[in-house]
């Protein structure tokens, strides 16, 4: 099924990716040139979007109209799957040594950053004021980043901090468990054939990687002596 709209969604949204991937956390992650200050931010960032995981779809799948009902009922099972993994977060920042209760308070140091904000806040407007199918953008965005490379950088964090199982896993199962949703969330999106909801969701990817990318690039690395 390679010829449908998801491939035209990989095609449209390559050069965001790319521009995502130059951020300098995946060349510090391959040299080992992290510290544990470096994951406990990301987690922190995570968390402040993956709350919304399940608020965001239940929003959408109670934007759509009749005719994507069979969508609504996948929906359905992608929230079963998705529910209470921001409490994995706050585990493994507490299993790394670090304090998940400012994270959970969105306080201090646990704040949300720009990007992470602005991410949700465009993700929740596309829902209520232009096209709910946007946040198919994100989902194609988060899930297709931890399939490609989740588990690999997950490895090289882990082997580097030498952190415990139990400080990993955010990011071990979602490499896991994304590899069967992307195989869904390909037949779905080759069932997609209006021009403006496929336009909505790619104009959302792009988006999207731009400022998850920024997120990203926003993470302390060490400096080198």
């Amino acid at each position: 099924m390679s010829s449908g709209f998801f491939q035209t969604l990989i095609t449209e949204t390559e050069a965001a990716r790319s521009r995502m991937a130059d951020a300098p956390i995946f060349t510090a992650c391959q040299q080992g040139t992290i510290d544990t200050a470096t994951y406990l931010a990301f987690l922190t960032q995570a968390y402040h979007h993956v709350k919304h995981t399940v608020p965001l779809l239940m929003a959408c799948g109670s934007k759509l109209s009749e005719d994507y009902e069979w969508l609504r009922q996948a929906i359905g099972h992608y929230i079963e799957e998705e529910m209470g993994h921001q409490a994995w977060i706050l585990n493994d920042i507490a299993a790394c040594g670090g304090n998940p209760d400012p994270v959970r308070d969105n306080q201090g140091p646990g704040k949300v950053g720009l990007p992470i904000e602005l991410m949700v806040s465009y993700l929740y407007h596309q829902i209520d004021r232009r096209n709910p199918m946007g946040l198919f953008g994100m989902v194609w965005v988060l899930e297709g980043t931890s399939v490609s490379i989740g588990g690999p950088i997950a490895q090289r964090i882990q082997q580097v901090l030498g952190l415990p199982d139990n400080a990993m896993t955010y990011l071990k199962s979602h490499s896991e468990l994304d590899q069967s949703h992307i195989q869904t969330f390909e037949g779905l999106m080759n069932r997609i054939n209006d021009p403006a909801d496929q336009r909505a969701i790619i104009e959302s990817a792009n988006t999207v990687y731009s400022l998850y990318g920024q997120m990203l690039a926003s993470l302390p690395i060490p400096r080198l002596h």
